[in-house]
Parts: C-alpha cells; structure tokens; sequence
C-alpha cells in the first residue's frame, strides 16, 4: 500500500517514463514486475494503459508494443517461474525487506490454493498477486506445459487489454491527455478493487473491528 500511494502522488511519472524510455522501458518494467519479486511496486497497469493513449497519438507503434510488451510480461512470469522452482520452500523463510514481503507470498499462496492454475491468468490483472503467482506456481511444481499454457494467455490477455482501453481513449476521447491523471486513478482503482472485495468477503474487516470493540469496551 505505501508504494501504492507513493505512485499515486508522482502520477505525472508514467508519461515521463513513456516519454524518455519508449519501448524499452516499457519492456524493463513489465518483465521485472512479472518476473522479479522485488518488482511488485511498479505501475505495470497504468503505464500500459498511458502506452495505449501515446499509441493512439502516433507516438507509440500499438502493433509493435503489442508484441514487444507481451513478450517481455511472458518472459517475466517464465523467469518468476524458474526462480520459484529454484528456491523452492526455502523463499518463505526469506526475511522480509525492502523488497522483499513474505506476506505478498503468502496472500498468492493462499490464492493459489484457492483457484489453482488459473491464478496465473486472474493475477495478471492484479497487482502484487501478478509479481508472485508464477514464483508460487513454481514452488508449488506446477508442470511447465500447464504453467506456459496460462502464462501465454494470461499475458496477451493483460497486455492487450490494458493498451486496448489507452488506445481506445485515446481514438475516441479529444484531448485525452489532459485528463491522464483521472484515468490512471481510475486504473489503479479497478486493480485494486479485486483485493479490496477478496477483503471484504473473508471477514477479517469484521474481527478486527470486533477487537477493537472489546478493547474499547
């Protein structure tokens, strides 16, 4: 949640990030927030979204950043993957650092459990749980062909979707960039809206607030 609202008050960065990166930073940040555990802060969602509306001026190829992007959020979950097979049970006695919450791993466990292989492809369209579902699914020994299969579509699902929304606004919407911010608000709120609901559904809300009752009372 800090990076969260961290990102929220320097919005402006993502079009300067777009703006002095292009491509490649585009590639960097996708792959490392799929692939690399400490890349759960990055602004995956909202920075495709804005590559869709730089498309949609001609700043940006949409083809191109299609193909370049999903490859890059592919090769990021197969890289989280291998790191989870790799390190096996032992990441969960890693400490926890700056870049580094056990607790992100757990919640994706605990999803894992919940919803199995899918989780590969509902987590693309969910921050933090996107960074480590594949590092779970790798723990867990989740066989490659399974594993890719998810993966794949999982990828091309996200990453076309979310340019395809930028792009549409873009084409659509005159003068769409005055009110990027508003968008990128919206897009970080409809990503975080599946974690907020799963929440609310578990009851946690419910016995915290009966504990602080108790104490209260």
């Amino acid at each position: 949640m800090e990076s969260l609202f961290q990102f929220v008050s320097e919005l402006h960065n993502v079009q300067e990030i777009i703006r002095w990166g292009g491509y490649v930073a585009l590639i960097a940040i996708v792959f490392a927030e799929t692939g690399l555990f400490f890349g759960f802060f990055l602004p995956g969602d909202s920075l495709l979204v804005t590559a869709g509306l730089f498309a949609a001026k001609g700043d940006l190829n949409i083809g191109i950043l299609f193909l370049v992007v999903s490859a890059a959020a592919i090769i990021g979950d197969a890289t989280g993957f291998e790191i989870g097979r790799l390190s096996g049970k032992r990441i969960f006695a890693r400490e926890d650092s700056w870049l580094f919450k056990k607790r992100h791993l757990e919640r994706t466990q605990s999803f894992y459990e919940k919803h199995g292989g899918k989780t590969i492809v509902i987590a693309r369209f969910m921050p933090i749980v996107r960074t480590f579902a594949p590092l779970v699914a790798g723990v867990a020994g989740m066989k490659y062909r399974r594993f890719a299969l998810f993966n794949i579509s999982g990828g091309i699902a996200w990453v076309g979707g979310m340019l395809g929304i930028g792009y549409f606004l873009g084409r659509v919407i005159p003068n769409i960039e005055e009110y990027i911010h508003i968008v990128i608000a919206i897009v970080i709120f409809l990503s975080i809206l599946p974690g907020i609901i799963s929440y609310l559904k578990s009851g946690h809300w419910k016995r915290w607030f009966e504990k602080l009752n108790g104490k209260e009372g």
